[in-house]
């Protein structure tokens, strides 16, 4: 299996590509602001072909460049139905603060072809075998991507491509439109607390981190699993 990215400029937000191996189909999951001179070249170093986007949530940062992506390649881009507005006008997740901020200087459009996730849905696509879990608290619409980790250069039974709902140490925000704590809190008790501990979170902004790692000092996973009152709301991710 091969699993590369990078940090897109705008946000830090991380693109991905995942594949069975160099040379073969891949899905590309959250391109956001800024990614396609990159994303080209990673696809070319490791001779990919795109056959799908997949989006963890709907919000700008991790869905801009997706109408040129799949458009170019004549492919879908996946999406839950709770953030699939978004996609069609992406204002509609951002706060007033940050619609001000990017004004009308990012031209912006809808990808032609669009398919909806639904949680516990398995994805067979590029060769791979993608369960998609839904996971709302960041948005209505957040999902995981989780896929068997077998050939990958991580000692771990499964990845887990986790969007803006875990991050290494943290956990996404919850006060734009359609962000919810209380929503996220059962997200993390009933998605992110269940997983193996082995199992390798690739988040959608930072670093790579484990279940494990975060089950033990994460602050918010440390409250959650403990019963104890609702943490305090984050103010990370877009």
């Amino acid at each position: 299996m091969l699993v590369a990215g990078f940090p897109a400029d705008a946000f830090g937000t991380n693109c991905y590509v995942v594949a069975a191996a160099p040379g073969e189909q891949c899905v590309v999951v959250d391109p956001g602001i800024g990614v396609l001179d990159r994303l080209d070249a990673l696809l070319a170093e490791h001779r990919l072909h795109p056959a799908a986007v997949l989006l963890t949530h709907g919000h700008l940062d991790h869905t801009f460049s997706v109408a040129p992506v799949c458009g170019a390649r004549g492919i879908t881009a996946y999406v839950h139905p709770g953030d699939r507005e978004m996609l069609a006008d992406p204002a509609k997740g951002l706060s007033a603060d940050l619609r001000a901020l990017f004004g009308g200087r990012l031209p912006y459009t809808e990808p032609e072809d669009v398919a909806e996730l639904t949680d516990g849905a398995t994805l067979a696509l590029a060769g791979l075998e993608i369960t998609v879990d839904h996971a709302p608290g960041h948005t209505g619409g957040s999902v995981l991507f989780r896929l068997p980790a077998a050939g990958s250069s991580w000692e771990a039974d499964q990845l887990c491509l986790s969007g803006d709902v875990l991050f290494a140490g943290s956990i996404g925000r919850t006060d734009l439109p359609g962000g919810s704590m209380t929503r996220m809190v059962t997200s993390l008790r009933d998605k992110i607390l269940p997983l193996a501990d082995d199992t390798v979170v690739l988040p959608g902004h930072g670093p790579a981190t484990t279940i494990g790692r975060e089950r033990a000092t994460n602050p918010y996973l440390v409250e959650v699993a403990g019963g104890g009152a609702r943490p305090a709301a984050p103010a990370r991710g877009l």
